[in-house]
This record gives structure tokens, C-alpha cells and sequence, in this order.
């Protein structure tokens, strides 16, 4: 009888296995046949394909009471971080493809981003308010540094002052000081860098090929030297894994000059699930139970409970220590003394033919 591989982890890659997208009818079981190697080791390595988003929008809205924004772009879906956590996993299967490793090896660009979205802001009924970039799949990951997409659209929020709020783990984000400080100067822009640990060997396993927490906290300091006000997401925080680190991130965070902070509690939402379950099992086998069980009580008894208001934070003992533990530690640091707020009054719409020169 033909036996089942057992999924390995690969090298620069943060999903264990490619589990099936949620829509498809077929079930895959790779097996040993007995032909030839059937270890995983010997196989090439996997490489980072990108192919064409044909979306003839670029602003996509949601109506979230749990999120502080009503719109946002992302220039590419799926992401090469391969953070095992991240919740826009399962997205990937709306494109027929795993949440797994297609999510971070299978990409989409919208090469034409910077185009659709200056004729999105033309429209007269167009009203602005904060635009969210990097909320779905992070904004410079590693094939921005080639493409470009996202530096495109920042030249366009920046010619028509449209106020924007940039979340990321890179450090490639310091790349584009020259168009976000000049916005900054006009109350335009935030930023927060994601920093889930500052154990470098943890975030290798958690989110391989994301810059370094080190890296990333040398961003902070340089956003902030060149005036971008900026902040720090200590998120998701894994009960029994990081959140032992949480005044350690905040107190780095402040250390390096950032004005805000939050922290989400880890979501386990559809495939996550699975693929979550499978990483622990290489990763963390010795504290898989505890770590399932703290989330389990933290999420009504269950893996995840998508009840706004609960979804960010969790309930009960664990969930109430660390909000506190949270709150203590921002007071003592001087964070959140403000709110991250950006100025919407100086929106001017673009010319429908960039070429063209107003006339008043």
C-alpha cells in the first residue's frame, strides 16, 4: 500500500503543506509509489512566480467596525513573506489556488495600480478619507524591490495630498523617505511596521523571508529622523509562543521613537486553521496543546470566533491579562498619548490625463 509523504517545511517558506483551496471539488494525497525519491529534501526548491491582476479596480471597501478605515490598495495578493499566520491566507483561494505555499510562491501584481486608482479619484463622487496600504498582503515584500507597484501609487496619494496609513514588516519601506516625508509635512501619512517578535530565529520560522524585528525597528528610527510619524503593530500575539514579549516590542518600539502601538490576538480563520496546526507540529510540538488550548478559551471554545468587537482581541482570563498588560505598559511608554489621525482636507483630484496642466 502506498504510504502519504509527510509535509516538511521548506526552506524560506512559512507553510508546511498546500492544502486544497476551500472551493475545490478535488482532494489531493501526495503518496510514495515507490518510483523514484519521495523526499521532499531532494526536490528543487520553490520558486516565486508572478502573474497579472486583471481587476479593473484598485480600491477595494469594507465596512468593518473592527478596522479604523473604510478603504484600502493592495498592490499584490498573496505574499512572499510567507507569514504562517496571516489572515489573508485564505483569500487565495477565491484565486483557485492554496492558501498555503501557492499563497506565498503563486503571486498576482496589479501592474496597472497606480492608472486604475488616478481614474478611481477623478470620479466627482469620489470623497476622500484614509487609505489603508498593506492590509491584506504586505505592501514591500520582496518583489516591490523589482516591480515597483507600490512606489507608483504612493506618486499619485502624493500629487493629490490624499491621506494614506501604510502597515508593514519591510524595511524597504524606508526606500520611499523622498515621497512620504513631503507628505508628512502635511499631516498626510502614518506608518507602522508589524513586528510579531524580536527573537530573530522565531521570526525566521514565523515569517521567513520578512525583514528582521531588528531591521524593522531600525525603520522606525529612520521614518521618524526624517519626520513620518510612526508606530508599531505587536501583532498577533500567540499565547504560550510570544506574548511573553509584548513589553519587550512595546518598550523597543518607544526605544527607537514610535509615537503609537496595538497588538492583535492571533486568528485562526478557515485554512489557518490547518495550516497553523501543521506548522506547530514542527515547529513547537512541545507547546502545541497549551497554545491551542489558551486560544480555544480565548475564542468562546473554539479556534476563532469572527463576532465583531471579540474577533482583534478575544475573551476571558487570557484575553482580559494581556489588554491589561497592554494598556500598563503604553502608559508607562508614552504611546497612544494621541490619536494617528491624517489630514483629508487637502485632497485635489487628478487630471483624467496626467499630461494635461490645470488651467487654475
Amino acid at each position: 500500500m502506498d504510504e502519504a509523504i509527510t509535509a516538511k517545511p521548506k526552506k524560506g517558506r512559512g507553510a508546511v503543506g498546500n492544502p486544497k483551496p476551500r472551493f475545490d471539488a478535488e482532494e489531493r494525497l501526495a503518496v510514495d509509489d515507490g518510483w523514484g525519491s519521495a523526499d521532499p529534501d531532494e526536490l528543487p526548491p520553490l520558486r516565486t512566480t508572478v502573474s497579472p491582476d486583471s481587476s479593473r479596480k484598485v480600491i477595494a471597501r469594507n465596512e468593518s467596525p473592527d478596522i479604523p478605515f473604510d478603504r484600502s490598495i493592495n498592490p499584490y495578493r498573496g505574499c512572499e513573506h510567507g507569514c504562517v499566520y496571516c489572515f489573508a491566507r485564505p483569500t487565495h483561494a477565491y484565486l483557485g489556488m492554496s492558501p498555503g505555499l501557492d499563497f506565498e510562491t503563486k503571486l498576482v501584481a496589479k501592474h496597472n495600480a497606480a492608472e486604475l486608482l488616478r481614474v478611481e479619484l477623478a470620479r466627482p463622487s469620489y470623497r476622500p478619507a484614509a487609505m489603508a496600504l498593506g492590509t491584506n498582503t504586505d505592501p514591500y515584500q520582496p518583489i516591490e524591490k523589482r516591480l515597483g507597484i507600490t512606489r507608483q501609487v504612493l506618486q499619485v496619494l502624493a500629487e493629490t495630498h490624499h491621506p494614506l496609513g501604510i502597515v508593514t514588516k519591510s524595511h524597504l519601506v524606508t526606500r520611499d523617505i523622498d515621497i512620504l516625508a513631503p507628505m508628512a509635512r502635511e499631516g498626510l501619512v502614518r506608518v507602522f511596521l508589524s513586528v510579531t517578535t524580536l527573537d530573530k530565529d522565531l521570526a525566521r520560522r514565523m515569517e521567513p523571508r520578512a525583514s528582521t524585528p531588528a531591521r524593522r525597528m531600525e525603520a522606525v528610527r529612520e521614518l521618524q529622523d526624517a519626520g513620518i510619524p510612526c508606530g508599531v503593530m505587536a501583532s498577533p500575539m500567540i499565547p504560550s509562543l510570544n506574548d511573553h514579549e509584548l513589553e519587550a516590542i512595546l518598550e523597543e518600539a518607544a526605544s527607537h521613537g514610535a509615537r503609537w502601538a496595538s497588538y492583535i490576538l492571533l486568528r485562526l480563520p478557515l485554512e489557518i486553521k490547518e495550516l497553523f496546526n501543521d506548522w506547530l507540529d514542527v515547529h513547537a510540538p512541545d507547546r502545541k496543546k497549551r497554545i491551542l488550548n489558551i486560544l480555544r478559551e480565548a475564542r468562546g471554545g473554539k479556534l476563532y470566533d469572527s463576532q465583531w468587537g471579540q474577533r482583534m482581541t478575544g475573551k476571558g482570563v487570557f484575553a482580559d491579562l494581556l489588554a491589561r498588560r497592554f494598556e500598563r505598559a503604553t502608559t508607562r511608554l508614552g504611546l497612544n498619548r494621541e490619536e494617528p489621525k491624517v489630514d483629508c482636507s487637502k485632497f485635489q483630484p487628478p487630471a483624467k490625463d496626467p499630461r494635461q496642466f490645470n488651467l487654475f
